[in-house]
This record gives C-alpha cells, sequence and structure tokens, in this order.
C-alpha cells in the first residue's frame, strides 16, 4: 500500500491531516511508527472516532520517501 502513496491524492502533515480527518475528507491516514506518540495520539483518535482505517508500520523516512518529499512526514492522509 504504501508504495502506491506517490500516485494517490494525499496531504501530508499532523495540521492538513487533522483538517481531512474532521471535514470527512480522509480515506485512510497512515501513522510514522517513530514519531512522537503526542504528535501522532491525537490524530489516531480522531481515525478510530471517524472510522478511518489506520496504518502504522512504517517510519517517517518510509513515509517521506514514499511520498516523494526530501523529509520524514509523521502523518500522512490519503483524501
Amino acid at each position: 500500500m504504501i508504495t502506491e502513496l506517490a500516485s494517490l491524492e494525499k496531504v501530508i502533515g499532523v495540521k492538513q491531516s487533522r483538517k481531512a480527518i474532521r471535514e470527512g475528507r480522509a480515506r485512510q491516514v497512515f501513522l510514522a511508527c517513530d514519531a512522537d506518540p503526542a504528535i501522532t495520539g491525537p490524530v489516531a483518535s480522531s481515525c478510530t472516532e471517524a472510522g478511518i482505517p489506520l496504518w502504522e508500520g512504517y517510519t517517517m523516512a518510509q513515509l517521506g520517501q514514499a511520498c516523494r518529499i526530501a523529509v520524514g512526514a509523521s502523518v500522512v492522509a490519503v483524501i
């Protein structure tokens, strides 16, 4: 699934992802397993409440690379 991130419509980052979840636009969310739980915890809670599938087995570097950005990504939401 992570290999398909580059071609999917998505938002990258905590603020944009939370906004997409709140607005009901997020179809699934990827959380980096090595990101600070204080950052990813509220996003995970929002996903659970909204019934959005959550993937947590990837590192920040893997998510950043899959999204074709030069830095790591703690949260990516597919919209």
